[in-house]
């Protein structure tokens, strides 16, 4: 049956997720459920049709602006996505959307089929953490991941050294059986049980691998990340993803997939990012704001002269231009803007008090009277 959760609760996305959000949303999802990763696992294999499914609408604008509007009744009346059982879809469908979004249509799963042209192995995420500073001006990371690579002892075909896979008696290589439908009307092509949908099965399979062709290995490699860089942003390393499926290419024969590493920029104490700007909250006296003062306003690169002209007001923005972050693409440097917070002292001593007090006989505005200490206002109101 389709899924009747939120499409937008299942990728874990907002509502106001764009186009790249969703992909990479859907991304995660495929390759985590994956069945080639999770073999056996019809939970895996339900959690994955069930984001394709999702990406299927929200990565359509027609089919995503329907489902804003109406839901999943709303795409069932329009004969979209939510009336269709993904259950019973033919698992090369679901397969081909996986592949389109890693591979750009270029590697194909099941029925032994070669794709046309170069086949493609399926591309890789990973997240690295930066500070803000490193934003400024760039920086190389380590970066260490986990990628499926060909096995060296039976050289990606899963069988043991001296033998080989044979085709497959229950679909005739093919990959696919055809089963009945609903009634009896139709016919549905659904992977091959016995082989998995690969054509071909192992009889005596490789030690090494366990008969899959591939075996995870660790890599590591250093990464530059760009000046201006954003959160959520990723660096793409070209060629650091996994080989082509060993059903395609059992030698890896082809193109590796690509490492997208997503860019985690960590929270700064004193700044807040906007766009290129960066935005301080810059605290002073109230006699600082009534009177002005030069101060030195922190900034990524060191202190830096500021000038408050008498009479500021909380809240009040100063701008110090070219002291921001620099534009990912033309480098150049947003503002520093300071926003003043005015503070009020919690206690003041007896001369403070009354130059306050003064003050205020000046402006002619009501305040509460002077304070008396605790037993003095026990022997005032008790007679004590």
């Amino acid at each position: 049956m389709p899924t009747t959760r939120d499409y937008y609760e299942v990728l874990s996305v907002e509502r106001t997720a764009d186009g790249d959000e969703i992909k990479r949303a859907y991304r995660r999802l495929a390759m985590k459920h994956h069945p080639d990763r999770n073999p056996g696992d019809s939970e895996a294999e339900v959690k994955f049709k069930e984001a394709a499914e999702a990406y299927e609408v929200l990565s359509d604008e027609s089919k995503r602006q329907v489902y804003n509007q109406f839901g999943h009744e709303g795409l069932r009346s329009r004969g979209g996505p939510a009336g269709h059982d993904f259950s019973r879809m033919d698992v090369e469908d679901i397969f081909s959307m996986f592949n389109d979004i890693f591979t750009g249509g270029g590697a194909r799963r099941g029925g032994g089929r070669r794709p046309r042209g170069v086949p493609r192995g399926y591309d890789l995420e990973t997240q690295v953490v930066i500070d803000l500073e490193d934003v400024l001006s760039g920086t190389e990371v380590d970066v260490e991941f986990t990628r499926l690579d060909v096995c060296e002892t039976c050289t990606g075909s899963g069988a043991k050294p001296g033998s080989g896979p044979i085709v497959c008696e229950t679909c005739s290589g093919q990959g696919k059986v055809m089963q009945q439908g609903l009634g009896g009307m139709f016919r549905i092509a659904t992977a091959c049980p016995r082989c998995g949908g690969r054509g071909r099965r192992i009889e005596d399979p490789c030690q090494d691998c366990k008969g899959k062709g591939r075996v995870p290995r660790k890599r590591s490699l250093t990464v530059k990340t760009p000046p201006g860089v954003h959160d959520g942003q990723a660096v793409r390393v070209r060629g650091e993803g996994e080989p082509p499926q060993p059903e395609i290419s059992p030698d890896g024969a082809g193109v590796r997939g690509d490492l997208h590493v997503v860019i985690r920029v960590q929270e700064h104490e004193f700044f807040h990012r906007d766009g290129d700007h960066l935005v301080l909250e810059m605290p002073i006296s109230f006699t600082q704001a009534a009177l002005g003062v030069d101060i030195q306003a922190p900034t990524l690169e060191g202190p830096h002269s500021l000038r408050i002209s008498k009479g500021a007001q909380y809240g009040d923005l100063q701008r110090v231009g070219g002291e921001g972050l620099p534009n990912l693409r033309t480098g150049r440097r947003g503002d520093l803007i300071v926003a003043l917070k005015i503070e009020t002292p919690k206690k003041l001593n007896s001369k403070q008090e009354k130059l306050l007090r003064e003050f205020a006989e000046t402006e002619d505005v009501a305040v509460n009277p002077e304070s008396h200490g605790f037993l003095e206002k026990l022997k005032k109101t008790f007679g004590a």
